[in-house]
């Protein structure tokens, strides 16, 4: 009965990490400046996708550090700048937004991801739009 239990457990772990599906994923992001003529929609890619996580139901029974929920962030990155058409001389047409190259689950970093789960945003153009391929 113990040769199960152990032969269970390293099944379970070695399937957690396998059962992560956090990659790279393509988004439209949709830029407007209320001094320029038109909205810009980018295509780029963002990390998505499911990462495994723990049951915190035992959360007094564990040390705080094991409770840390892992999701799916940036492991590299780069930054592309566009421009937004239609600016007035007075105005800075460009706008800068992360591309992701690969991803990993892990613990989320504030210094480039919003790590809270907020209200949906509509993300769609007031103006016309001009399309960006990046």
């Amino acid at each position: 009965m113990s040769s199960f239990i152990v032969m269970s457990l390293l099944f379970g772990l070695t399937f957690g990490q396998t059962a992560s599906l956090c990659a790279p994923a393509e988004y439209t992001i949709h830029v407007e400046k209320r001094e320029c003529a038109y909205c810009l929609a980018i295509n780029t890619t963002i990390c998505a996708g499911f990462c495994m996580t723990r049951d915190s139901n035992g959360k007094k029974l564990l040390l705080r550090s094991a409770l840390s929920q892992n999701v799916c962030t940036y492991k590299e990155m780069l930054y592309q700048t566009a421009l937004i058409p239609g600016c007035p001389r007075h105005t800075i047409p460009y706008y800068s937004y992360p591309v992701a190259v690969s991803c990993k689950c892990g613990k989320c970093n504030t210094d480039y991801s919003d790590c809270v789960h907020e209200k949906v945003k509509t993300n769609y153009c007031t103006k016309p739009q001009k399309l960006c391929n990046v």
